[in-house]
């Protein structure tokens, strides 16, 4: 039967009578030869091994390291005169805990004393016996009291015997399950298992109740045995919310023994301590005698020699509990150094060479509190992911230093791994000040100065041979390999560190009011609402290495390279822009605004350079950052335009897929700097700036928040003209508040009277219902340039002559040449505004030239209002400009317009990208080919009305044909066995609408089959999107800084927006970059400067790619500030041929990535297996710590991917249920 104890009055006086009995030692016991030490060796690693050896330094005594073979790069063998390897073969723990081989090395070194510091061998009696038996000073207590205090069930006993209160619990390391439920049965729980031979919270766990008791006891004896060699456990009753305070002990050989007074370690996490502080805050002054004293007694009870901290657990009645002794140096012992001015590793030293605390001036009397010290523990464990440890590379380190501030480094430097073997510790930050509130000021100061920058790295494969580095334009630059192969937060993604959550516990008010006790980080989650850093010149550098390494990021049409030359910017005069017309429209809202345009005298322009032209010329590819360059110069010189095309349509998915800008972010920045010109935007109807057709709730959030950003005028259209996605487009805008410019899609020829199917009558009849679904504006959409000046002089008169006062705008692209013409006709029959974009990109199938209209109405009644000059200076940027996307230029492959357009009717856009697409695959001498299947792929279709989406249906058919080597009767004929693309099929299932005229017929039943038909508008049969609940997936993936903004792009392109948000978190800020950069990266030896903000500018220099190394990466070398960096880079070339554990998707529900990188210990699953909610699957083990991965679902396991003994780096895949 087991046997437990409980204090009490009785039992503690015999305790006392009892301890009174045992011989007090006597500094006249014993004589002791003061024996000087001149070589120490430190059987331990990092912060702590050097720590002992700058005492050593000090003191004129050489110093030893014994280091791991996974340790061969760390500080501590370098900070020591001589380092030896050992353990060799040994997996890493069991190297520093393998004891012959540690005296072995001592004794073939002539060693006078071994310092075991802390964790490791520190607390075991057969290593001090080892090392007294080998004739070697253990600098430390003597094997004896070692043994001791080391088994907790007999220090718990020592601690009765004298008088000094414990915690209810076993008598002796309990050795089953059962007796820990025949415990919790007496006592209840909550109840804690302990490992009896080692501390720091390993083999510790809490259990609230029978169903945890098992799993609990399991892991703790795991972990114990894993720590210390010993799965010993003794379990006690566990006292909630209490203080943990902890008294600093050293005694001499003679009998001497004093207190450094206490220190609270309350702030823990997992048992673990992450903040120290002393002296305790608002501690009873009795109570502190009380610890004191029992401290005290207690050493003198076991003739403690040495160093030792004796642990209390102090209740919320002041009661204090003994639970356990740690007869070694503590990681926190630098806080009583600091109140005390007490060395205590020279102490240490010196008591361990003879001599007595008096000889060394330590009496309890001069014992002085000096103020108040904090010490905080800084690692590489991230808050955010349960303080799960990130290992990697080191690539910045800058550390916080001043007045008040001690740095114990461990081995953080530039350049150091971060290993998954041991402690992710890198330095103890320790501030000093004259109480407690300033010490936590100048902590706060420090940590705020800290810059912790690396990436996360993974085990390297097999070996492989190494090629040259390949050419800045040469194989494929686009990260979606690396984003395949690997998630990005793991493989890319950024070491991070507990800095921010320390810097939140810094400023919380309970911390300052010093009210702290062990549940401060359970009870107080907003120390979670971390503030991420910002890391941006790391980023900025990881962008120009990968650039460098694997080229450009986005897809490249043609091998052209920028620009070496940047556009000229002209010259913008200081001051506010003049008013504009979006000063009307502020001032009268959308009805007032579209009387002005009507009233106004003269032809208004409105500029697409800042997107359609773009879009027809440079395929979409303008940044941000060229846009704002010459935005106040529009602002100040063009004041008089309508309006400025500035985004949605096709800039809205590009600016994310390719550029990697939030086009969110685009439109705000374009409208602080162009605050007087009204903007404008495509909205494609109901399927907003998309390919399909979304809630109709998403459609109005989308406008409603678009405005808010600052857009104005809503180009609503629908490529199939179909009145219900119109009306419902139409609807939105308004409700937004925006201008609403109801536009016709514009095909045919109204002129021909062969053309019956789009004749004047069908688009009068379609501007009626338009005007009477309230536009505030009309406007006519020739996207292909189909609009002739006969046609426009029709069009135009017809519908000023039946609308009156209602105001035109038409839009037109350059593609036959003749677009100036029909924009003139267009304006003589009544129009108010017309398209027109920036000389330089004008023409082909872009719009017509601005300047062109400017020169041709000046001195007319449609005089534009526009100087001339003006356009020459705005023309001539956006020629410099032009230069820079020269790969994405349409005149690599199309050198002039063509007047074929009136025949094959293709829109400007496409022409372009058809173009492009022909000769991406070897069919540039077919274009023509294309362009005939064009025609008959769209007369297959029924003619359709060709704006984006219809347009890609029509040139998915054609190439389709054309690959195939189908006619159009050939392919109408086997429309029943052929696999048309899937854009045709969902069109003639009627995804996007209904056409005019209807669907063809036999073909839409040959094609479609069995398959559904969708009945009437596509969207109305949608449910709403939960807008709320996606917000709160997003914050999940990326965290707290999601906006709304960002749930609006997630919804409309979800895997755009997460491939964006998972590249921009590993590179960036890439609008700080200039295009060419952007595109193409550094040369060697180039210097450039990047301003991340105003007052804030990078000085790079790129110096150097290295060779291939076994882990597929490149090191690459660049000058940041004066200062040397170098970054590691995946060549992505290389890891196709590798091969790499898959990585856990986040967006896959049932991928169960490992939480940390660690070693499979335990695997309770199996494929096929049935599991639960909550229900653990596996164990993993790192830095001596334990984790149960449990299942986040309900469900069956497809497939297991790790085998156990397998080391897995963060996120691999471990299982996947289903």
């Amino acid at each position: 039967m087991l046997k437990f104890r409980i204090i009490r009055g009785g039992l503690r006086l015999l305790g006392i009578r009892r301890a009174s009995t045992v011989p007090a030692a006597s500094p006249h016991a014993r004589r002791l030869e003061y024996k000087p030490i001149k070589k120490v060796m430190v059987a331990n690693r990092g912060e702590i091994a050097i720590r002992v050896f700058r005492a050593c330094t000090e003191l004129g005594i050489r110093t030893v390291a014994i280091y791991s073979e996974q340790d061969t790069g760390q500080m501590h063998r370098q900070k020591a005169d001589e380092a030896y390897l050992i353990g060799r073969g040994l997996a890493p723990v069991q190297a520093y805990l393998h004891i012959p081989d540690i005296i072995k090395v001592a004794k073939e070194n002539n060693v006078d004393a071994v310092h075991p510091g802390y964790g490791f061998l520190s607390e075991r009696a057969d290593f001090a016996q080892a090392c007294q038996d080998a004739g070697v000073r253990f600098i430390g207590p003597s094997p004896e009291v070692v043994r001791k205090m080391g088994d907790k069930v007999e220090a718990r006993a020592i601690a009765i015997s004298a008088g000094v209160p414990v915690v209810p619990g076993t008598d002796a390391p309990i050795t089953s399950l059962h007796e820990a439920h025949e415990f919790s049965n007496t006592y209840g729980f909550p109840i804690i298992f302990k490992a009896a031979y080692g501390g720091g919270g390993r083999g510790m766990r809490v259990v609230h109740s029978y169903e945890e008791l098992e799993e609990n006891y399991n892991r703790a004896y795991s972990e114990a045995l894993a720590a210390f060699g010993n799965g010993a456990l003794f379990v006690e009753k566990f006292i909630e919310k209490p203080r943990h305070i902890e008294v600093q002990i050293l005694g001499d050989q003679y009998g001497n023994i004093l207190h450094l007074y206490e220190r609270d370690c309350s702030i823990q996490r997992r048992h673990q301590k992450v903040v120290e502080i002393a002296p305790a805050a608002h501690l009873d002054p009795q109570l502190r005698a009380r610890l004191t004293s029992d401290s005290v007694k207690l050493a003198k009870q076991v003739g403690y020699e040495n160093a030792g901290t004796v642990e209390f657990l102090v209740d919320k009645h002041g009661k204090h509990y003994f639970i356990e002794v740690n007869s070694r140096l503590q990681v926190e012992h630098t806080v009583t150094e600091e109140i005390t001015d007490v060395d205590l590793v020279h102490a240490q030293i010196h008591v361990a060479e003879g001599r007595s605390l008096p000889d060394l001036g330590l009496r309890q009397e001069n014992i002085r509190i000096n103020g108040c010290a904090i010490q905080c523990r800084v690692t590489t464990e991230d808050p955010a992911r349960s303080f799960q440890p990130d290992t990697g590379r080191i690539e910045v380190f800058r550390s916080g230093e001043g007045m008040g501030i001690r740095l114990d480094n461990a081995s953080a430097f530039q350049g150091a791994v971060i290993s998954p073997h041991y402690d992710s510790l890198l330095v103890k930050v320790i501030a000093h000040g004259k109480d407690h509130p300033t010490a936590a000021t100048k902590m706060s100061r420090a940590l705020a100065e800290f810059r912790v920058r690396g990436v996360k790295l993974f085990a390297p494969p097999c070996p492989y041979a190494l090629p040259s580095p390949r050419g800045p334009w040469e194989g494929s630059g686009s990260p979606a390999l690396l984003f395949r192969l690997f998630k990005p937060g793991s493989l890319l993604g950024h070491i991070q560190t507990n800095i921010p959550f320390l810097q939140n516990v810094l400023n919380n008010q309970q911390f300052l009011a010093g009210t702290v006790d062990t549940q401060f980080i359970d009870e107080n989650p907003e120390l979670f609402q971390l503030r991420p850093a910002q890391n941006r010149a790391q980023k900025l550098l990881h962008y120009l290495g990968h650039v460098m390494v694997n080229g450009p990021t986005t897809p490249i049409p043609v091998k052209a390279s920028p620009s070496p030359t940047d556009p000229i910017v002209p010259a913008v005069p200081i001051g506010p822009p003049p008013a504009g017309f979006r000063d009307i429209l502020l001032r009268e809202g959308p009805e007032g605004f579209a009387r002005a345009v009507r009233n106004h005298q003269g032809l208004l322009l409105m500029d697409t350079t800042f997107r359609d032209a773009h879009q027809s010329l440079l395929a979409t590819r303008v940044r941000t950052h060229d846009l704002k360059k010459i935005a106040p110069y529009v602002a100040h010189n063009f004041s008089k335009l309508f309006s400025i095309e500035n985004w949605g349509g096709a800039t809205f998915d590009v600016a994310m897929r390719f550029l990697y800008e939030c086009p969110w972010r685009r439109l705000q920045e374009l409208r602080e700097l162009i605050p007087n010109i009204p903007f404008q935007m495509l909205l494609r109807g109901a399927n907003a700036v998309g390919y399909t057709n979304y809630p109709d709730n998403v459609v109005f959030k989308f406008c409603e928040v678009a405005k808010e950003n600052g857009m104005d005028v809503f180009r609503v259209f629908d490529s199939l003209n179909y009145m219900p996605n119109l009306l419902l487009g139409m609807e939105a805008a308004g409700n937004a508040g925006g201008v609403v410019e109801a536009a016709i899609s514009y095909t045919g020829d109204v002129a021909d009277p062969s053309r019956t199917k789009y004749s004047l009558q069908y688009y009068m009849g379609l501007a009626e219902e338009l005007v009477r679904a309230g536009t505030h504006i009309l406007c006519i959409k020739d996207m292909a340039g189909l609009l002739k000046p006969t046609a426009c002089t029709m069009l135009v008169r017809s519908l000023r002559d039946r609308f009156p006062d209602l105001p035109l705008h038409i839009h037109t692209h350059d593609t036959s040449g003749a677009g100036v013409a029909a924009m003139l006709a267009c304006a003589q029959a009544g129009a108010d505004v017309v398209d027109v974009a920036a000389d330089s990109m004008s023409g082909m199938t872009s719009q017509p030239s601005m300047g062109a209209l400017v020169a041709c109405t000046r001195g007319t009644p449609m005089d534009t209002g526009v100087l001339l000059e003006s356009v020459f200076d705005y023309s001539e940027y956006w020629e410099g400009a032009r230069g820079l996307y020269a790969a994405f230029d349409c005149t690599a492959t199309m050198k002039s317009g063509n007047s074929d357009v009136y025949e094959n009717e293709i829109p400007g856009g496409q022409y372009t990208n058809l173009h492009f697409q022909a000769h991406s695959m070897g069919l540039g001498s077919k274009f023509k080919e294309v362009k005939k299947a064009y025609v008959e792929a769209n007369q297959m279709l029924g003619d359709l009305i060709k704006v984006t989406p219809s347009s890609k249906i029509v040139g998915d058919l054609a190439q389709f044909m054309v690959q195939n080597g189908l006619s159009r009767a050939e392919a109408e004929a086997q429309a029943e066995e052929l696999s048309f693309p899937r854009s045709v099929v969902e069109f003639l299932q009627g995804y996007i609408g209904i056409p005019h005229g209807g669907f063809p017929e036999p073909l839409r039943s040959k094609v479609l089959k069995d398959l559904p038909r969708v009945e009437g508008r596509p969207g109305a049969s949608l449910p709403p999107l939960d807008l709320q609940l996606l917000e709160k997936e997003l914050i999940e993936r990326h965290g707290e800084e999601v906006t709304p903004e960002d749930v609006l792009s997630a919804a409309i392109y979800p895997d755009v927006f997460a491939h964006f948000k998972d590249f921009t978190a590993t590179f960036g800020p890439l609008d700080s970059l200039n295009t060419r950069l952007f595109l193409q990266g550094p040369k060697i030896a180039e210097e450039f400067e990047v301003e991340l903000e105003r007052g804030k500018t990078l000085h790079i220099k790129a110096l150097a790619i290295s060779d291939l190394n076994r882990a597929g990466q490149r090191q690459v070398f660049f000058e940041l500030n004066g200062q040397l960096r170098s970054i590691l880079v995946k060549d992505t070339q290389a890891m196709k041929e590798m091969h790499f554990h898959p990585k856990a998707l986040k967006d896959v529900k049932g991928q169960i990535g490992a939480p940390m990188p660690g070693k499979v210990i335990d695997i309770k699953v199996a494929a096929g297996a049935k599991v639960a909610k909550g229900q653990p699957l596996c164990v993993l083990s790192a830095m001596k710590m334990e984790t149960v991965v449990t299942s986040p679902m309900e469900g069956t396991v497809r497939k297991v991917h790790v085998t156990t003994d397998m080391t897995l780096e963060g996120d691999d895949l471990i299982l996947e249920i289903e």
